[in-house]
């Protein structure tokens, strides 16, 4: 058996993405070796829905400018430079810095003609481990106002480390940066929504994110039985991706979901089978 890597994502948050990649990790696991990975490192939640105390693996540090004022001429050339207007130049003044705006690319230090610059760091958010009986898991977390949440999605996909049948990658809502970052290198995206206009809208967005990735997508439809679902159903045959599968609202796995417990349901059961056999074949 191959390993198959998943990203279980979704353009609309709050459609039911974390409880369907945690209660598809918890099947899967039953039989296969599986790695969960949390990266919706802004607002991760995986570990509160599994009931896994995380420890902390390793810090992502985040490269910032350091002036060397005795070499500064306050030329400006750092601040004109900087697209993330991190840096502030007044005339014959040296330069402010706002590290909380500071991405990282490293453009002021590549012009500055007196080398006045050197590199330095700042940690932005940090990596965590945990397990759940069989089940492996990895979770990113973007600390409080920082900005660049890719780059922990990035650093987090590096201590991707070891065999798996399955990787589970449970992706930040919507189509930014870390949410290409999470979905780069996956073998299958099942893209979760619900019969919504807000969630017809952002299934669209999403399955144009897919297509120009060029990476092979499935619709699961949660709350299937809330409104009509002609207008996903329609979607989804005019991007030829199959619905593979359809979960009604009930009120036992919201039940379950409140009580922190693993949500057990027939129809995520089914898609887990089905997630095997396509993994066999």
């Amino acid at each position: 058996m191959k390993t198959m890597r998943i990203a279980i994502t979704g353009g609309k948050g709050g459609t039911g993405k974390s409880v369907i990649s945690t209660s598809l990790a918890g099947y899967l696991s039953k039989k296969n070796s599986v790695l969960l990975v949390d990266a919706d490192v802004d607002c991760p939640n995986d570990h509160l829905i599994l009931s896994i105390e995380r420890k902390k693996l390793k810090e992502v540090k985040q490269m910032i400018p350091k002036w060397n004022f005795d070499r500064c001429i306050k030329c400006g050339k750092c601040s004109e430079a900087c697209k993330a207007n991190a840096i502030l130049q007044v005339k014959n003044k040296y330069p402010i810095f706002f590290r909380e705006q500071c991405n990282g690319c490293g453009a002021c230090l590549l012009v500055c003609p007196e080398n006045a610059i050197t590199k330095s760091s700042k940690t932005v958010g940090n990596i965590f481990v945990g397990k759940n009986q069989n089940l492996s898991f990895l979770s990113g977390e973007l600390m409080p106002g920082e900005l660049i949440s890719e780059l922990i999605v990035d650093s987090l996909k590096k201590e991707i480390k070891g065999n798996y049948d399955f990787i589970l990658i449970d992706t930040a809502a919507g189509t930014h940066c870390d949410v290409i970052a999470a979905l780069d290198g996956c073998n299958l995206a099942l893209a979760v929504t619900e019969p919504t206009p807000l969630g017809e809208h952002d299934l669209d967005l999403i399955l144009q994110l897919t297509k120009k990735l060029d990476i092979p997508t499935k619709i699961i439809l949660n709350r299937s039985d809330i409104a009509k679902k002609s207008k996903i159903k329609q979607m989804a045959k005019n991007y030829g991706v199959e619905m593979i599968s359809e979960i009604p609202y009930s009120k036992k796995i919201q039940q379950q979901y409140s009580k922190g417990e693993l949500i057990k349901d027939k129809n995520i059961e089914k898609l887990a089978e089905k997630i095997e056999k396509m993994n066999k074949q």
